[in-house]
Parts: structure tokens; sequence; C-alpha cells
């Protein structure tokens, strides 16, 4: 007989977890299952971002951080250092610190909010009366049953094909995280987040970084002044990015790996890097989830196919965050796993994909809400542009980062904001605001009438929402 429960939620990421703990919440009992482990073998909820992902990468960009500030940016702040040295393996064992605590971290919420944890992986059986069995291979095989299953099995970093990931020479974000000494040339295929994440930290400890990406335009997703402003500050940095190439051969040998490539002049390359770290994206992870058995619709990318609400083709049966369509981030994939929960007692759940922020923690931080200009001008809207540049911000000053600026966007005849975008300090955290400021619906009026303290970053803000009206303050 087969234990009984509520809600089962396969995988335990950001998506899983929270889905599980919000399910609890509200008066079900709840299964959460994750197969993943920490290097004794034991459970490691938490997913992609907390095991080999954002969380793990902010270590590194952290402790590679502060190496930078010492070697280039002391003596500026009269702090004298000399012969500073980065030992890689206490590094990588600080970053394996937090990693633990943010694992240990989400095993005590499941356990407070009551919520049976499996530690094996989850498939589905088949359909038992009124719901689903569900299969975990763990050490030990168990089968459980639910009316419900949120399906939160996230995704896995995609190879190019004919270049596996031996996570030795050819690595994956997995392996670019347990990197035990800096390779003196790296080499990246991906200019996207991943790609700029890495290559900053590895750039900072040493290594001469090149990074190929196949497309023309640097970071397209991005507005174009900003991922422009960007590009001259990684220029500056010494970080290598090369546009519109096209990756050949890739011959990975015993000293490292030699790409052939050809650059966008046409003309033939081939380039030796001591590491290959690719990152073209991710691919939805349904291995083993034994779709099959049950008859779950998949689409041509491997997606499990949902509606705007979430749920799949079979009645009972949910699926969130990295695993269905949308933007593969961490708090899109929580967002979701609480509107289910929330949906399955009854409740209207929403996640508003027009809000949802999207941040790159290099330095400079690059962030950003809503449309960009250029999406604008192609939707034909008719839009107000105001900015204001960290150089004549009194915090940014003392903070010795004056890179960049905040750049806000609003309709032309209501006033209301349809984007913000932030290149420089600390603009994962600026951005916050500009979110909660486009679910209220606000106006740059709005933003630009808010009293905001002084000295601080967050006036660059209001300043932008001043230029908007072509009012700015102190520029």
């Amino acid at each position: 007989m087969s234990k009984q429960f509520d809600v089962v939620v396969i995988g335990g990421g950001p998506g899983g977890y929270i889905a599980a703990i919000r399910a609890a919440q509200l008066g079900f009992q709840v299964a959460c299952i994750d197969e993943w482990k920490n290097a004794a073998g034991g459970p490691a909820p938490g997913g992609t971002c907390t095991n080999v992902g954002c969380i793990p990468s902010k270590a590194l960009l952290q402790s590679s951080e502060h190496f930078d500030h010492a070697n280039h940016h002391f003596a500026e702040h009269g702090i004298s250092a000399t012969g500073v040295k980065m030992d890689v393996a206490q590094m990588i064992a600080r970053k394996d610190t937090v990693v633990k605590q943010n694992n240990d971290g989400i095993l005590y919420l499941l356990k407070k909010n009551k919520v049976t944890f499996f530690h094996g992986r989850g498939s589905f059986a088949g359909q038992a009366e009124g719901g689903y069995t569900i299969h975990v291979a763990g050490k030990t095989e168990e089968a459980i049953s639910a009316k419900q299953v949120i399906i939160a099995t996230g995704s896995n970093a995609r190879a190019l094909p004919g270049t596996p990931f031996d996570e030795v020479n050819v690595l994956s974000n997995d392996g670019a995280l347990r990197l035990g000494a800096v390779p003196k040339k790296l080499a990246l295929i991906g200019s996207g987040v991943i790609g700029l994440e890495m290559g900053s930290v590895w750039r900072r400890l040493g290594a001469e970084v090149t990074i190929l990406e196949g497309l023309p335009t640097f970071l397209g997703a991005v507005d174009e002044q900003i991922a422009k402003e960007a590009k001259k500050a990684f220029d500056k940095q010494g970080l290598k990015i090369e546009l519109g190439v096209k990756v050949g051969e890739i011959v990975n040998g015993k000293k490292g790996v030699t790409v052939h490539y050809t650059n966008a002049k046409g003309e033939a390359v081939k380039l030796d890097a001591d590491k290959l770290i690719i990152s073209i994206g991710r691919v939805p992870n349904t291995i083993g989830l034994n779709t099959e058995a049950v008859g779950l619709q998949l689409d041509e990318r491997g997606a499990i196919v949902v509606d705007a609400d979430c749920k799949t083709n079979l009645p009972g049966v949910w699926a969130v965050g990295d695993v269905v369509r949308g933007p593969m981030l961490a708090h899109k994939a929580e967002e979701e796993g609480v509107a289910v929960a929330e949906r399955i007692a009854g409740q209207h759940g929403h996640v508003n994909f027009n809000t949802i922020p999207w941040v790159i923690y290099t330095s400079p931080e690059i962030a950003w809400v809503g449309r960009t200009e250029q999406q604008l001008k192609a939707d034909g809207v008719a839009y107000k542009a105001g900015s204001f540049p960290f150089l004549a911000n009194g915090r940014a000053r003392a903070l010795g980062d004056t890179t960049g600026m905040v750049k806000m966007l609003a309709d032309a005849t209501t006033d209301e904001i349809l984007g913000v975008h932030i290149v420089g300090p600390q603009a994962s955290e600026l951005i916050a605001e500009a979110v909660v400021a486009m679910e209220f619906r606000a106006s740059a009026e709005d933003i630009a009438r808010i009293c905001h303290a002084h000295p601080s970053l967050s006036e660059s803000t209001k300043e932008a929402a001043l230029a908007v009206d072509k009012r700015s303050l102190n520029f």
C-alpha cells in the first residue's frame, strides 16, 4: 500500500520546495521528492540554483571581487596591500559551505512546515484511484500517491553537439564552479548570464578570458543603450568578447581545448585554452520522469506543455519553473510554485510575467524589468525616456563605482512606467523599486515625487524618473 498525500512535488529546487511549503501552509499533506546529493551522498535540495547556479556563483563572484579590490582599488582608499594571493581551494571551500548552509536551510524549512521529504528520483508509475502513483528511487524503493502532482524538475546545461561535457576541460556551469586552480587561458562559448559571470570570476583571478558569441549583438535581450554601456566596461576590464562568431571543430586534448571558429570578418581563427566553459542555454529536465506512463504532453523542446495557470494536459498534474515555458529564472519558478499551490486550494494565484526582474551579477551589475526601448519601438508604442548616470550620484562617488546609469521608459500619454534598465553598482537591489512601481502601475511622476534617502544609489532612480520629464535636478 503506497503512502497517501494530498500533493506530491517532484523536484526540490526553488519552484519545488517553495510550492511544497506553500501547499503545506494551506493545510495539505505534502511530500517533496528530490534526488540531488551532496559530496557525502546526503540530500542537497535547492536544485541547480542552490547547488550549481545562483548561490555558488554569487559566492565566487564575491570572493573574486574582494581579490580584485585588494589588488586594484585599495590603494586609492589609502590601504596598502602587497603580495595579495588567492587560495582557490579556500575560495571553493567557502562556496561549498554557503551551498550547504542553503541545502540545510531548505531541509529545515520543509521539516518546519511538516512536508515529508523523500531523497531520490521521482517518476510516474501510473494512474491510481483519483490520482497518481509516484515511484521514488533512492536508497530504498517506495511508492507514494497523490491526487495532485506538481512537477518542478528544472533544467540541464545544453551541450554543443559533438562536444560533451567532461567537467575536466569542457565545462558546464557545474564544472566552472569547481575549478581547482586559475586557468591561464579560459575560453567561453556564450555571452549570456552564466558566461559573463563565470568569465568575470576567473578574469579577476588572473585568467586570460575570451568569450565567443554567435549572435552579432551583445546581450540582445537587454536594452541596447544599457548593453553598450556594459560592453564598454567589460572591454575596459580586459574581458575579451567576440561577437558574430561561428564555432567549428572543438578538440579536447590532454593539455587543454582548441576551438576553431570563424570570426565576424569571416577569418578562420584557432583559439587554444586550458579550459572551455560552454554556456549556450539550458534544456528542460524530464529525464527519468516516465511521462509515457501517464501520457504527459511535452513540446518539441522537451518542455512540459502547460496553460497560463501551469496546468498540464493531465487532470491534477501541474508543472512550474525551468521545465515549462517562460524565463528560466529561480524567482519565476518560486512565484509559479506559490501560485499553483494556491490554485490547488481554490485560490487565485497569479504570476505577472511583465514584471519579472532580470539580473546579471557582473561588475557592473545589469538589471532590468519591463520592456526595452527597442521593443517599444518595434511595437509602435509612443514613449518617453529618462536616464541618470551614476557618475553624478554622490553615493556612487563615495563607493568609488560610478559606472553606468539608471534608465526609465514611460508611456508618452499616460506616463505609466513601461520599463526600467540599470547598469551599475547594486543594480540587483535597485531594480526592486522598479518592480514594485510597475506592479502598482505607477507613473514616472510617482517615482519622481517620492522622497529618496540621501546619499543613496536609489536617488538615481528618482533622477531618471525626473529626467523622463526633462527636469533632472543633479545632472
